[in-house]
């Protein structure tokens, strides 16, 4: 079950979280099957939490992973609305610390990386998403 922010509990929704991270991919070269796999991993994350109740902002934290390794514009469109982004500064915070991740892995939004991003776009955001790892630790 997922707790919201009013209290009300209902039960986790893979349609729904893929509903929304499509939101988020409008207009970027994303297929259904790579959002079908996001949803998996994020309902895998949740139920790996071993909990009963999972609240609706811990949902929010397990779709950001995966989306940032599927598209960074879409990753920022989604982290915008839910991390209540109200000024220019908190978009080029989350820009700032996308570009400090590119020395990362490609599959931890590296490579390609947000600063090469307008020159790659579509690479970025038809990758498949990665198999979940093991992260019931």
């Amino acid at each position: 079950m997922v707790v919201k922010r009013s209290g009300v509990t209902e039960p986790f929704s893979r349609t729904k979280v893929i509903n929304g991270v499509r939101k988020a991919c409008q207009g970027r070269p994303v297929t259904e099957d790579a959002l079908a796999q996001l949803g998996q991993r994020v309902e895998e994350a949740v139920r790996a939490s071993g909990s009963a109740e999972v609240a609706a902002h811990e949902v929010g934290l397990a779709i950001l992973g995966p989306l940032r390794e599927l598209d960074l514009v879409a990753y920022l469109r989604f982290a915008s609305v839910y991390q209540a982004f109200d000024s220019l500064e908190d978009f080029e915070a989350a820009i700032a610390e996308l570009r400090e991740g590119t020395g990362h892995s490609a599959a931890e939004g590296g490579g390609t990386g947000a600063g090469s991003q307008k020159g790659d776009r579509g690479r970025e955001g038809t990758a498949e998403v990665p198999a979940p790892a093991d992260t019931a630790g």
